[in-house]
């Protein structure tokens, strides 16, 4: 075993931002961020630098007691200390490291029964190494999709936001004007004024709505129900239940691979994703999988039952079964959806910023011709 100063060790840099980032505004940045409120375990940024420093030290030569104890050494935060001190007082004790882990209540069973794989296997490492690369992918993906998205949908809410000031105050003033007046309003007007005398009779009851149906849904969210009909309404929106759908299927195949390729049994791997994976048509689907495949029926021939899962999808994991590689073709899939969400949340971004200058302006534009001509008729009216 290698001589090994554990004094001059210097971690290994977990993968930071692009860049290209410099650039971004305090909100972008802000977005960017892994956050988790109220989470009960490590976020996930955390998890890849855990992860990945503790892979690089097992590879290095020094055995797991000591490498817990530089991972806890450099860590910041207090909670974060107490937590690896406890995974640490553990494994000195005689403890699994996944047994550690399990018991600290900060991952998921997912991470846990992986890591229990590799100890049993002796490719400890390796998984953790898996573990640092599936969670830094998790966070690559999630900031490509934030990033491209971000500014479109500020663009949109600031466009919003102008209509509804131009309607809720601008015209009612020039209403006013115009009933003074009298006379005949040109259709235009008259159609532009009552829409905002719509807006401002609904408005209150509108936004006490959306606030409402807000904290249903966040109320309900772990209601079986509840899950089902916004999954529903999420994946039937155009081009974003698409990109939803295909986030959660690469996520699913990148998990599935993992899993497999730790020799893990398939309907281990099965159940464990579907406790982890967070999207309710999957996690629904599954359960169905499961009971399937405990009858002696095909992966690929369950999943054609369900919607979800896209039929090229479907004959690749046939491909896998027939072949014995089915972590292979997982990792294929995963690989495929990751690249289509990424083309396909740019090329919706580059469209968005036009389409959403050109609904402003064709707006804003129709609301000052509406309220200019009844003007231009009174002038001519007075000469």
């Amino acid at each position: 075993m290698p001589t090994i100063d554990l004094n001059k060790y210097q971690p290994p840099k977990v993968a930071r931002k692009p860049e290209s980032s410099k650039n971004e505004n305090g909100l972008l940045a802000f977005m960017n961020k892994d956050i988790s409120f109220g989470s009960k375990e490590l976020s996930d940024k955390k998890k890849e630098a855990f992860y990945l420093e503790l892979s690089s030290l097992l590879k290095a030569g020094i055995n797991l007691k000591d490498s817990l104890e530089l991972v806890t050494s450099g860590q910041k935060q207090e909670k974060d200390i107490k937590l690896f001190e406890e995974v640490l007082a553990k494994v000195k004790k005689g403890s699994k490291f996944s047994e550690a882990l399990q018991a600290s209540g900060k991952f998921s069973l997912y991470e846990v029964f992986s890591i229990q794989i590799g100890e049993e296997t002796g490719k400890q490492t390796e998984v953790l190494e898996d573990m640092a690369r599936f969670f830094q992918n998790k966070i690559k993906q999630r900031r490509k999709v934030i990033s491209a998205l971000t500014y479109p949908c500020i663009v949109m809410l600031t466009s919003l936001g102008a209509v509804f000031f131009m309607l809720k105050f601008i015209v009612p003033m020039f209403g006013d004007i115009f009933k003074r007046f009298g006379g005949h309003l040109p259709w235009i007007t008259e159609k532009i004024i009552s829409v905002s005398n719509t807006l401002q009779n609904w408005a209150g009851p509108v936004f006490l709505a959306v606030i409402g149906l807000t904290t249903v849904l966040y109320v309900g969210r772990k209601n079986e129900q509840v899950r089902s009909v916004s999954s529903r309404i999420l994946l039937r929106i155009p081009l974003a239940g698409e990109l939803v759908q295909k986030i959660y299927l690469a996520r699913f195949c990148n998990s599935m691979r993992l899993l497999i390729n730790a020799r893990l049994p398939l309907l281990k791997a099965i159940t464990l994703v579907r406790q982890m994976i967070g999207f309710y048509p999957i996690e629904h689907s599954l359960k169905k999988v499961e009971d399937d495949i405990l009858h002696g029926r095909q992966l690929h021939e369950s999943f054609r039952q369900f919607k979800v899962y896209p039929a090229k999808m479907i004959q690749l994991i046939k491909v896998g079964e027939e072949t014995s590689k089915l972590d292979y073709f997982f990792g294929i899939i995963s690989e495929q959806y990751i690249e289509e969400v990424e083309f396909k949340t740019g090329t919706i971004s580059s469209m968005m910023e036009p389409l959403i200058i050109l609904f402003l302006g064709a707006v804003v534009g129709t609301i000052l011709i509406a309220m200019y001509l009844p003007l231009f008729q009174m002038s001519n009216n007075f000469q």
